[in-house]
């Protein structure tokens, strides 16, 4: 019965929270999608890698959701209370959803670990080819065209069928001479292939206008030719404005794509390049300059009284002499110019690095958020006392939006540096887990909490 019950919310929520989440990446990439003639199949397909990507998102939300509205509507009805006067604890009486919830939680780690990177590179690499295919053919009165490659076309007038246009000019640049050939037409009429690859233009009443100059400076004498026409047929080639399907081996090394044995293979790779090139860098760098003591300075015979110094061949040095110290700035703006480059990709490489660790860990910690999800939306839901979608979706939507903003601000600091990256996606579950574990103390031993929350 506590099985059913719970069930039936996790399942709806978990789809409104896909939903919602859904909308938001239609709402971000509508440029992408809109104008680009795209199939409803392909445009079926993105959604649906993309559907993918929020599942570790949505489920602990649906599970926080589903399991404050369960216990909310037990208490609200007495069902929870009766319970309790029987001798029941709350912790006895959650067995069953402990056990559902540590087999969905068994699932989120295998579908993050899986299904998941296989998802996410097909998402990429179509979102990829979506985001690099040229807008369709829109042909718009008074405004040239020329995503067509080699050509641009204008029209004056569209007629009510839409096919029929009204003074038509095209530019032909696809021969590559230095002119285009100009090609104006009073009429014409534009009809697609039956598999949309190739656009035939039929043009009434025109002429076709070419100029011919020579590329020798010496020549000025310039030919044109002008052909007048009746009827004419130009033949367009659209297969560049198809989606192109690129090679998604190009996108199988991202971070996101990997799997946790890849990403720990990843992960030592990173590490054993990062210390070659750092001591590498170090022996450059330090290898040419000998750090020591300088004793002349801490003598207290005076600069003036001391004997000058001696090259090898007997020259004198000179202690103010401009030109070994120019020497001496310019050989250490040389080394604190190349450092500071070191520096920067030393930065980059390690942040690469910080990555593939928080992608790593990212797939335990959502696993796991869905049990500490549950651990405090249950007694919160014996608390509030309420079922349905009201006060609860209020309450759920609080503690994941903590959860959310705590792991976020981790998640960067781990990134940029300031956090150890093997603890950036446990914060968020470190700070929740003391309060999820109160909540079921107090509730099991039936304290009030009302006044307390």
């Amino acid at each position: 019965m506590l099985i059913r019950a719970f069930a039936l919310p996790l399942v709806v929520t978990f789809l409104i929270v896909q939903f919602i989440l859904v909308m938001q990446f239609l709402w971000l990439y509508i440029d992408d999608l809109v104008g680009k003639g795209l199939e409803w199949w392909v445009i079926t397909e993105l959604i649906f890698y993309a559907s993918a990507s929020f599942v570790p998102l949505a489920l602990p939300l649906a599970i926080l959701l589903a399991s404050i509205m369960t216990l909310g509507a037990l208490s609200e009805h007495g069902e929870l209370t009766a319970v309790k006067s029987s001798g029941i604890s709350l912790l006895r009486f959650l067995r069953p959803l402990f056990g559902l919830v540590l087999f969905i939680c068994l699932f989120a780690f295998y579908f993050s670990d899986t299904l998941l990177p296989n998802s996410r590179l097909k998402f990429g690499s179509l979102l990829y080819d979506v985001q690099q295919k040229k807008p369709a053919l829109s042909i718009k009165p008074g405004v040239f065209y020329k995503d067509i490659e080699g050509y641009s076309l204008m029209v004056r007038r569209r007629d009510a069928d839409q096919q029929t246009v009204r003074d038509i000019i095209i530019y032909d640049r696809s021969s590559g001479g230095a002119y285009p050939r100009v090609t104006i037409a009073r009429r014409g009429k534009f009809i697609h292939s039956q598999d949309q690859r190739f656009l035939t233009v039929q043009l009434e009443d025109g002429f076709t206008f070419t100029e011919q100059g020579s590329t020798e400076p010496s020549e000025t004498m310039n030919g044109e030719s002008r052909i007048l026409f009746r009827k004419q047929q130009i033949h367009l080639d659209l297969s560049q404005l198809n989606l192109r399907r690129s090679d998604e081996s190009l996108f199988k090394d991202y971070y996101s794509m990997l799997n946790t044995r890849q990403l720990s293979k990843a992960i030592d790779s990173l590490r054993r390049d990062n210390q070659s090139r750092d001591s590498a860098l170090n022996h450059l760098i330090l290898g040419q300059y000998h750090f020591g003591r300088n004793t002349s300075l801490e003598s207290s015979e005076p600069l003036a009284s001391r004997p000058p110094k001696t090259q090898p061949s007997g020259t004198k040095w000179s202690e103010n002499n401009p030109d070994l110290i120019q020497e001496a700035l310019r050989q250490l703006q040389t080394v604190k110019s190349y450092t500071d480059m070191k520096n920067r990709e030393m930065r980059n490489r390690h942040e690469l690095l910080a990555r593939y660790v928080i992608e790593f860990h990212r797939k335990f910690s959502l696993s796991f958020a869905c049990l500490l999800l549950f651990m405090v939306g249950a007694p919160l839901g014996a608390v509030i006392r309420k079922g349905g979608l009201g006060l609860s979706t209020v309450w759920a939507i609080g503690c994941f939006l903590l959860y959310h903003v705590i792991s976020m601000s981790s998640e960067k600091l781990g990134r940029d540096g300031s956090l150890d990256p093997r603890w950036a996606m446990w914060v968020s579950s470190l700070l929740l887990l003391p309060l999820a574990c109160w909540l079921l103390y107090r509730v099991n031993l039936d304290r009030k909490l009302t006044m307390r929350l």
